[in-house]
């Protein structure tokens, strides 16, 4: 594997494949995509019901994708449209149960909540009025950003080690039944079948958990578009510059800019930090690193601004990969009964507690239970599909370059951009 995160440098265990599927096989549920959907899947089917056969199809290794290289956010942030609140109450109890799992695992865990910084006069009018604002000193109290003027409290986060969290889910799916076969890439997700260059899964169900990677499949490729987000890690820092940065409560931290950056102090404390604007690669290209460099750099620019007392820490890794975008923002959870395809995915970059109520929903929705969890908002949604090239790349590349106009223009007039509003509303994002 190249471009290997954080996560999976420092999880713990050997990273050797599991076997590849040997041969044709049958069974009750087949999944592709050993990432967070798929595996909270096999894990809340086998949970309620034991005897299922359930087998899990993963392309390179359980969670190489974005459950392994994430920021290391669990949150209850919902990208899309959620009118009643539904989604809210669902994901903050989410959150707490992956705090549950992670502590019985010996996963590292820290429910910190997330500060949204105000840095700059555009920031702090948008902020300013929000429920859970802080002030410039109540911020401080809790970590020292430079510039940051205030920043509104979301207690419903936790920092998360996505890498250890994910590798155990894999292994805990194992030790209930499941089967997990890597190295082995699905070509065709049809009803009854995932069909692999040398062998075909027949099941009843089978369940797609492919996220930002969905458009590599036949007739898939508008579904839902790779955006790429980056992240770098700084060496563990010292206890002098923490004693300068505070951050003693390990909140996720991000500011109110357009094009979006996020960050953590890890349980091992280094600065993890990531945002977007590395290229979107036409014809939603998932492989290659075109524009990591340069995106790593303003990263790393960005991090040395917000947190001048680390200007001199040494970043020891870079990684990036894909998240999966809907053409409204809106994540669906879907299950077609007479086909037997199961759907998930398009987080928007907020997939870590999404994806698990996901697999929990998912779940009842397989075995045809009608509960609170399958009458949410996202169940059987359906997006619209995005442009076709050449629309959709110019549409993504002139998108990235407004916002990242937009936030200059911030910092240099101190008034918010009317573009980056507009824009907003014209995609069709709720915020």
């Amino acid at each position: 594997m190249t471009n290997r995160s954080l996560w999976l440098d420092t999880c713990g265990e050997d990273l050797t494949p599991r076997p590849q599927l040997p041969g044709d096989r049958s069974a009750d549920v087949a999944i592709v995509g050993a990432g967070y959907t798929g595996l909270w899947t096999a894990h809340h089917l086998l949970r309620r019901e034991p005897s299922l056969r359930v087998a899990v199809i993963e392309r390179e290794i359980a969670g190489w994708g974005a459950s392994g290289r994430n920021g290391g956010w669990c949150s209850a942030l919902f990208p899309g449209r959620d009118p009643s609140g539904a989604m809210r109450r669902a994901l903050v109890r989410v959150v707490d149960e992956i705090g549950a799992w992670c502590r019985e695992h010996d996963v590292p865990y820290a429910k910190g909540g997330t500060l949204t910084l105000a840095r700059g006069a555009a920031q702090t009018h948008r902020l300013g009025d929000r429920d859970g604002w802080l002030s410039q000193d109540a911020t401080r109290a809790r970590v020292r950003v430079a510039g940051a003027s205030g920043a509104v409290f979301d207690p419903d986060c936790a920092a998360i080690h996505p890498g250890m969290l994910v590798r155990r889910l894999a292994q805990a799916v194992e030790a209930q039944g499941g089967e997990i076969f890597e190295h082995t890439a699905v070509l065709d997700v049809r009803p009854g079948a995932l069909v692999t260059p040398h062998a075909t899964v027949r099941a009843e169900v089978v369940v797609q958990a492919t996220e930002g990677y969905s458009c590599e499949l036949p007739g898939q490729r508008r579904r839902l578009a790779p955006v790429r987000s980056l992240v770098i890690a700084t060496e563990p820092l010292p206890a002098p510059v923490w004693e300068e940065i505070g951050w003693a409560g390990r909140e996720t931290l991000t500011d109110d800019r357009h094009l979006i950056v996020y960050a953590q102090r890890s349980h091992d404390d280094r600065i993890v930090l990531g945002g977007r604007g590395a290229p979107y690669r036409f014809g939603s290209r998932t492989d290659g690193e075109v524009g990591y460099a340069r995106t790593h750099a303003a990263l790393q620019r960005t991090m040395q601004e917000l947190f001048p007392q680390a200007a001199a820490a040494a970043v020891t890794h870079r990684w990036g990969g894909v998240l999966g975008v809907p053409r409204d923002w809106m994540p669906s959870v879907r299950f077609d009964p007479v086909s037997g395809i199961a759907r998930a995915g398009g987080y928007v970059g907020d997939g870590v507690a999404c994806s698990a109520l996901a697999g929990e929903t998912l779940a009842d929705l397989i075995l045809g239970r009608d509960t609170d969890l399958t009458r949410l908002p996202w169940v059987g949604h359906r997006s619209p599909d995005w442009e076709p090239e050449p629309l959709r790349w110019l549409g993504i590349c002139a998108m990235t370059a407004a916002m990242a106009a937009a936030d200059r223009a911030e910092r240099r007039t101190g008034r918010s951009s009317a573009v980056a509003a507009g824009l907003s509303r014209l995609i069709g994002k709720s915020g």
